[in-house]
């Protein structure tokens, strides 16, 4: 069994997920990276694809008592994913999630707005969109971001990561046109083991892969 890739950082990547992408022939429009951790890989796909930058934010709904674990997740729209199983043990009533939902909205509306400074959002018709991460885990922002995505008139929507465990991927494929991820580790704990170098990124230092 061929030994899974690890990443030496961000930038990294995004380069071997573009050389990727570029190899399926993918004619994309416009690159949408989730801030913050897609914002570098997002540069170097949208630089090697030559197509303009932007961001698709959501925000995590926490469980009660346990903010870290995502009972759900909500785009900047609205959009919303439940994690109905989670919820189930969570102890989370009906009034507690749409209560998160409406405060999380909100907080993704304003992460985006000032991401995108005096921009409007882009116009997505009839565009091929590549969404990019730095990787997934139980996906719930992902899913969020895409139902949001599958909203607009968007002609295709592509969801483009370099790292996930195989049973999240297949379930992303539901959400997506087409998903495109380098490794499906079956041995998967998080995110950051495939990455040599994966500190956190500021907010200030994401937007600096807007400004290009």
């Amino acid at each position: 069994m061929a030994e899974t890739r690890r990443f030496s950082d961000r930038t990294d990547a995004g380069e071997q997920l573009a050389d990727e992408l570029r190899e399926r022939g993918l004619d994309a429009d416009i690159a949408l990276a989730i801030p913050r951790g897609g914002l570098p890989l997002g540069r170097a796909v949208a630089d090697a694809l030559d197509v303009p930058l932007d961001v698709v934010v959501a925000k995590k709904i926490g469980a009660p008592g346990n903010p870290e674990y995502a009972i759900g997740a909500v785009a900047s729209d609205g959009s919303v994913w439940r994690n109905e199983q989670g919820l189930r043990g969570s102890g989370a009533d009906e009034e507690y999630f749409q209560q998160q939902r409406e405060e999380e909205a909100a907080n993704a509306r304003r992460k985006a707005e000032r991401y995108r400074g005096d921009r409007s959002e882009p116009d997505l018709t009839d565009e091929t969109v590549v969404v990019v991460d730095d990787g997934v885990a139980t996906g719930s922002t992902v899913r969020a971001c895409l139902r949001k995505l599958s909203e607009t008139d968007a002609d295709r929507i592509v969801l483009a990561v370099p790292v996930g465990p195989p049973e999240t991927i297949a379930e992303l494929e539901d959400e997506a046109d087409e998903v495109v991820c380098l490794e499906t580790p079956r041995g998967f704990r998080g995110v950051g083991q495939f990455y040599e170098r994966f500190g956190q990124v500021t907010d200030e230092e994401a937007m600096t892969y807007l400004e290009r």
